[in-house]
């Protein structure tokens, strides 16, 4: 299969797990390591040499963290963080520093207060100067980024400069060219690579999304977290849960109604059916007292036929005597 042809020449997409391999290639498809820093990153990468949770100084949420490179070796703690607060409430900040000299290392690590804060960041912060350095800024891929290897250790990482020589992909500052040759789709599924996704590329000038928490409600944190929007949440809180009683009291007046109209459909199916019970004795009753009644004139009307019977023969005697 090829890959996506003349109308992905200015398209992109981005690594959401880490392999040194792909890491490796300007496309993403390659499927052997092509200098020495990647095969050591490699090995590192199965071995499994490296936990991105043992950093004990690496504390915080790293859903509202913020990496933050290329930072001038004069900047300080204070500088920073007067800087990064243009975008949030900084929580916490570290800026990394050698064991043995204490001089900056140039990179650091921004916890802000809530995650929507810290997504602002993340899409302003880039590419803007601090002491004047450019800085660029990216999530915590060290806790946030399945199978992650550091630049520091083996030549992992993503980012670097051309000079260099050591340049990885698929990062926000270099990510993967759209591939115009054919992708190895079984080799990098052999490998674990992540495939390119065909036809759904982005173009350079979107901006990546880091990963976001399950069940995030970041587009109400700021309502709920920040300390001077507290009071007039609370307020319309209050509010709306005095309409939410009103609702919840015209909802059981409903469904009071409701189980009164299935209570008095209920009895009326009861009543016609008692009805209709009523109704069949008066049949059955008035019928028998038709047939008694009829039974009550019989005797009647043998006792009148034997009257005109006896009329008859009292009529004949008196004619027999008479003759």
């Amino acid at each position: 299969m090829s890959g996506g042809g003349n109308n992905v020449v200015n398209k992109v997409f981005y690594a959401t797990s880490y392999h040194p391999i792909q890491a490796g290639s300007i496309d993403g498809t390659d499927v052997a390591p092509h200098d020495n820093g990647v095969r050591r990153a490699l090995l590192c990468y199965n071995a499994g040499l490296y936990d991105p949770f043992g950093d004990s100084k690496a504390a915080g949420d790293p859903y509202c963290t913020l990496f933050v490179g290329r930072i001038s070796h004069l900047t300080t703690e204070d500088t920073l963080r007067e800087a990064m607060s243009k975008h949030g409430k900084v929580k916490s900040l570290r800026l990394v520093r050698h064991i043995v000299t204490g001089a900056s290392r140039g990179y650091a690590f921004v916890e802000y207060e809530t995650e929507k804060e810290m997504r602002r960041a993340y899409e302003d912060a880039h590419h803007s100067f601090i002491d004047g350095r450019e800085i660029i800024v990216d999530y915590n891929r060290q806790q946030l980024m399945p199978g992650w290897i550091p630049r520091r250790l083996a030549g992992g990482g993503l980012g670097g400069r051309k000079e260099s020589g050591q340049l990885r992909f698929g990062g926000r500052e270099r990510p993967f060219r759209a591939p115009l040759r054919p992708i190895p789709h079984e080799d990098l599924k052999k490998l674990g690579i992540q495939l390119p996704p065909e036809g759904r590329y982005m173009s350079r000038t979107q901006i990546p999304s880091p990963p976001r928490r399950k069940g995030s409600v970041s587009d109400r944190e700021e309502g709920y977290y920040r300390e001077e929007e507290r009071s007039p949440v609370k307020r319309e809180g209050s509010y709306h849960s005095h309409r939410e009683s009103e609702r919840a009291h015209r909802r059981h007046n409903k469904d009071k109604e409701e189980r009164s109209r299935i209570e008095s459909r209920s009895d009326r199916k009861e009543r016609s059916r008692g009805r209709e019970d009523r109704y069949g004795d008066k049949e059955d009753v008035s019928g028998s007292k038709r047939s008694n009644h009829g039974e009550e004139r019989s005797p009647h009307k043998r006792h009148k036929h034997r009257r005109s019977h006896h009329h008859r023969r009292s009529s004949s005697r008196d004619h027999h005597s008479s003759d």
